[in-house]
């Protein structure tokens, strides 16, 4: 693994993750009112670890190009390209309980969005000051 990839490596699988995450949490919101909808949200840190370390796995192999299965429908699909294993992902608890037996919380999925969204922008941020120091190191300034 050279030394860009690795610096790189954390915050490239913890955008990813985030983004699934806010997409699990999107859906959440969206079928708050649908009966018998179970609330999911993903164990981000056990999903970052398991990213990161097939990450330096890949890269440590070799520059070899692999395919990219998109869809569990493809043949030979891996589901280890994909940004979060489907292990991560777990139903949350039953937080207070309903008549229709959904099980989203709508202040619990607010509270995670919102949460979710600043770290993402968090990431972005740090992301971007990485760049911005290394091109002024670049061009030595």
């Amino acid at each position: 693994m050279n030394a860009l990839d690795a610096s790189f490596n954390f915050h490239e699988s913890s955008l990813r993750l985030r983004a699934q995450r806010q997409e699990l949490l999107a859906g959440n919101i969206a079928n708050a009112d649908t009966p018998n909808f179970k609330a999911r949200d993903l164990d981000f840190s056990t999903a970052l670890k398991s990213a990161i370390s097939e990450n330096s796995q890949l890269t440590t192999l070799g520059n070899t190009m692999k395919p990219i299965a998109t869809s569990a429908m493809h043949i030979g699909a891996n589901n280890a390209a994909m940004p979060a294993d489907a292990t991560d992902i777990k139903y949350r608890g039953i937080l207070q309980g309903s008549v229709d037996g959904n099980t989203v919380d709508m202040d619990v999925e607010r509270n995670q969005f919102t949460d979710n969204a600043i770290r993402y922008e968090a990431s972005v941020m740090m992301i971007s000051g990485k760049i911005k120091r290394m091109l002024a190191a670049i061009q030595g300034q």
